[in-house]
């Protein structure tokens, strides 16, 4: 019925945290930014795990999650979350790859438990599991 269809609450895929993104790769990492800002979170972003850490340095207290791809020049994706997380333990992370999620825990240190995302994803794909990631 019409009634039962309007009462179906779909799952918020916005939302106003803020987050960092952590690519190598300007188109992705341009494409992340854009997808998130429209669905409302505050987005910093850096091509390298330095330049990532460099703004911790000046927001990290104001930062809720990273998102970081997993392979990357200097640091790969958890290296740089596990410097992040000491001093920052309550980081949410989200990884991603174009890799597949079995390759990434066999060959690049993630753990079955991270939250994973595989590119290419769609806008809307990505902005669910980052609020997925960000309501754990």
């Amino acid at each position: 019925s019409v009634e039962r269809a309007a009462t179906t609450v779909q799952p918020p895929t916005g939302g106003s945290e803020t987050v960092i993104v952590v690519e190598d790769e300007e188109g992705v990492r341009f494409l992340t930014r854009m997808i998130l800002e429209r669905a409302g979170y505050k987005v910093f972003d850096a091509c390298n795990p330095a330049e990532a850490e460099q703004l911790f340095e000046q927001h990290g207290d104001s930062i809720d999650m990273l998102i970081s791809d997993v392979v990357m020049p200097g640091a790969s994706g958890p290296v740089l979350y596990g410097r992040l997380s000491e001093r920052w333990p309550l980081l949410k992370v989200l990884f991603m790859s174009g890799y597949t999620g079995e390759t990434m825990i066999r060959d690049h240190g993630l753990d079955a438990t991270d939250a994973f995302m595989q590119k290419p994803f769609t806008a809307d794909g990505l902005a669910r599991k980052v609020r997925e990631v960000l309501d754990r």
